[in-house]
């Protein structure tokens, strides 16, 4: 079975990177030919000026999605099990969070001066709704007679949270951190392009903007910025299965 996603996976890539060598080749797209990128791709990678790079947009993308989640899943905690609570706050959240992240970033500058400040606050800003939400909806989905049971047990508000509520849940917050993690490097590369900076994937791609070779360099860091998101994603992935793979049996 996984052989087999494998070669299915591999077939589409190969398919997606021929047509894109046509459209290329063919002056259909103006963008340099998908083999040209592959080849100057390593030299990419074993560049130490781009290690750097890619050392300073996954700092910032830790350390971001670190303390989003420190701070959004609690508050998730308590709105989920506080309806009042919820209520109360119901008109701010609505409010705040269409407000696009990146647009926030020259605000954002003015306040904070630091590079890894300024991306780590935009992180935490776009991480914040899908960690909320999603762990807002799994103390929600939390089975009453669970609870009731438990509680008729003579087990105490705590022991419920711990036993029961949290282990239900579990599967709701993981997939919010797995959409945190995809919008977190999302947000590093996007607050390197508009506020600079000394180090970071978007300044790289600033940078190559200037030179001769500028877009196949351009894409060269696109390339490794997408297998980077795909890595991180998968390693989410088949760590929800792992943990949680009882829930997928149960539904």
């Amino acid at each position: 079975m996984i052989v087999a996603r494998l070669l299915r996976g591999a077939v589409g890539v190969a398919g997606f990177l021929g047509l894109a060598e046509v459209a290329t080749r063919t002056g259909f797209v103006n963008l340099p030919p998908v083999s040209d990128v592959l080849v100057k791709a390593p030299d990419v990678l074993l560049d130490p000026g781009f290690h750097a790079d890619v050392a300073a947009t996954m700092t910032a993308w830790a350390v971001g999605l670190a303390l989003a989640i420190v701070t959004a899943v609690p508050a998730g905690m308590v709105l989920g099990v506080l309806a009042p609570a919820e209520w109360a706050v119901r008109p701010v959240l609505e409010f705040l969070r269409p407000i696009p992240s990146v647009a926030l970033i020259p605000l954002v500058m003015l306040v904070l001066a630091d590079d890894l400040r300024v991306k780590v606050a935009i992180i935490v800003y776009a991480c914040t709704w899908p960690l909320l939400l999603n762990t807002m909806y799994g103390m929600r989905d939390v089975d009453p007679v669970a609870k009731e049971t438990l509680r008729s047990f003579g087990f105490g508000s705590l022991a419920v949270l711990g036993r029961v509520s949290l282990p239900s849940a579990a599967p709701f917050i993981a997939t919010g951190i797995r959409l945190s993690a995809s919008i977190a490097l999302i947000l590093a590369v996007s607050a390197e392009l508009l506020a600079g900076g000394q180090y970071g994937i978007g300044v790289y791609t600033v940078r190559a903007g200037t030179s001769a070779d500028n877009v196949a360099l351009i894409l060269c860091a696109v390339l490794w910025t997408g297998l980077i998101g795909l890595i991180i994603n998968t390693v989410l992935v088949r760590t929800e299965r792992w943990l949680f793979g009882w829930r997928e049996q149960l539904t």
